[in-house]
């Protein structure tokens, strides 16, 4: 088996091949090109709520890796469907079950897991210290770890036409996300930022969302875009697929201690299998 993804060894080389470094020179962290690339990044997530650097990946690599993927998600993805509101809560304390924050709606995906990928460029990039260590200084974060969870640290999903990654907020501050393939038409990263805060969940603007009533924001990306968001206050979902090219991503999760797991109970929901 596969050593442990957080001890395993990237080489240079190998990420020269499949990430821009010249662009982005996370291989030089403290050097003035470095910090410039951070400053930025810590720009952008203030005043956009999100960084994005087109070409991350190298845009036929990104294209390769999907194609590998292409068998796999055939024969051995888990289709994740279900019904649910924007917090993926069955109910909320304050609100009647008919509240129109509280709308039903589908998503539908389907998802290969870190352990059925070892070898992928993504996996490697998700093993590279370099990139947390990135990752970390963009969030001003004293370091990040990736997950000690063979199936939750790196997921790649895909969505097929008529599938979409519905309205929510995320559970996490922040989401990494890498895209390697779009879809012809449709598939996009659509967001409505800062409609709650901790201290004001703002359901009349979150149901006025749900109805069509606010002005969203669309994030335009290509194979190859790294995508770091601040989606836990920030309202964003993936509009259904169109046509006979899926779209595939893929998030890369990692936390602020090391050795992080989900429960049985999540692997369960979320991969239909567990560690077992």
């Amino acid at each position: 088996s596969s050593p442990p993804y957080s001890a395993r060894k990237i080489t240079q080389p190998a990420m020269h091949h499949a990430l821009d470094l010249h662009r982005y020179p996370l291989d030089q962290p403290g050097s003035p090109a470095w910090h410039a690339l951070v400053e930025q990044c810590r720009a952008d997530l203030i005043k956009e709520g999100m960084f994005t650097l087109p070409g991350f990946m190298r845009p036929a690599v990104a294209t390769q890796a999907a194609r590998a993927l292409a068998p796999k998600f055939e024969t051995e993805s888990f289709r994740h469907e279900r019904a649910h509101n924007i917090y993926f809560l069955k109910s909320i304390p304050d609100l009647p079950e008919e509240h129109p924050a509280l709308t039903q709606c589908l998503t539908s995906n389907n998802t290969l897991c870190l352990d059925q990928m070892p070898d992928s460029p993504m996996a490697e990039l998700y093993a590279w210290p370099e990139f947390a260590a990135f990752l970390a200084a963009t969030m001003e974060k004293t370091a990040l770890f990736p997950m000690d969870d063979p199936l939750a640290g790196l997921n790649v999903m895909s969505y097929h036409e008529g599938q979409t990654l519905n309205w929510h907020f995320d559970r996490s501050e922040f989401t990494t996300t890498l895209l390697l393939q779009a879809p012809k038409a449709g598939g996009e990263f659509e967001y409505l930022r800062d409609l709650r805060t901790a201290e004001d969940p703002n359901y009349a603007g979150v149901a006025e969302l749900l109805m069509g009533k606010r002005q969203t924001q669309i994030c335009p990306q290509e194979a190859g875009t790294l995508n770091v968001f601040r989606g836990v206050n920030t309202a964003h979902r993936v509009t259904p697929v169109k046509g006979d090219r899926p779209r595939i991503n893929a998030v890369l999760t990692y936390y602020e201690t090391p050795g992080r797991r989900f429960s049985e109970q999540e692997h369960l929901g979320f991969y239909g299998r567990t560690l077992g």
